[in-house]
């Protein structure tokens, strides 16, 4: 994974509350076991027209949006099942922070393991944002500050500390494990009836 420290980018704002995980990448997507290419099926069925065509009025189709970093969400983003392709297409496609005021809980946790920082917005904060978005105004999520700014206001975010970490570091779960290699043999070197049952 990329390590995420600091994104400033224009947000695309996707304001449809209870936006499921079969709409952010349709289950007919979910035949990879890799993540690229799944950015280019995000959102299919909500993205293109039934012929296939991609719709003006979708706005990650706007040419005003194109390569924004940052998706401003309705609430309850990601909710339905637990696919991790969800995060996988998110990023793929080039996000690397959703903002809402509520996530499903399956897609935060996943979200956090895959590289992306789902951030939670009081409603306040998500309606000034709204206004930012549409003025095209550029905002920063600073994730060591815990902290979300635009040209006219700001607001932090708690995030728990060890999926900070790891996302500042580039780490999955198991890459943070893997860092420990050389003290893990060490131990078991030290302590061999450790490993048999």
């Amino acid at each position: 994974m990329k390590p995420l420290t600091v994104v400033t980018s224009r947000m695309v704002p996707l304001l449809q509350d209870n936006i499921d995980t079969d709409q952010i990448i349709p289950a007919r997507f979910l035949k990879v076991i890799g993540r690229e290419g799944l950015g280019e099926h995000l959102f299919e069925d909500l993205r293109r027209a039934a012929n296939g065509s991609q719709r003006d009025d979708f706005p990650l189709n706007r040419p005003e949006v194109r390569g924004a970093s940052i998706l401003l969400a309705g609430a309850n983003f990601g909710c339905g099942s637990s696919r991790e392709h969800a995060p996988w297409a998110l990023t793929d496609f080039g996000f690397r922070a959703v903002l809402s005021t509520s996530f499903g809980d399956i897609f935060f946790a996943n979200a956090l393991k895959n590289g992306l920082l789902p951030v939670v917005l009081s409603p306040e904060a998500h309606s000034a944002l709204v206004r930012a978005a549409t003025d095209g105004e550029e905002v920063t999520v600073h994730l060591p500050r815990r902290q979300v700014s635009w040209p006219r206001g700001q607001f932090t975010f708690t995030i728990d500390r060890f999926a900070a970490l790891c996302l500042q570091e580039g780490l999955d779960q198991l890459g943070y494990i893997l860092r420990f290699e050389d003290q893990i043999a060490a131990y078991e070197a030290r302590h061999p009836e450790a490993g048999t049952s």
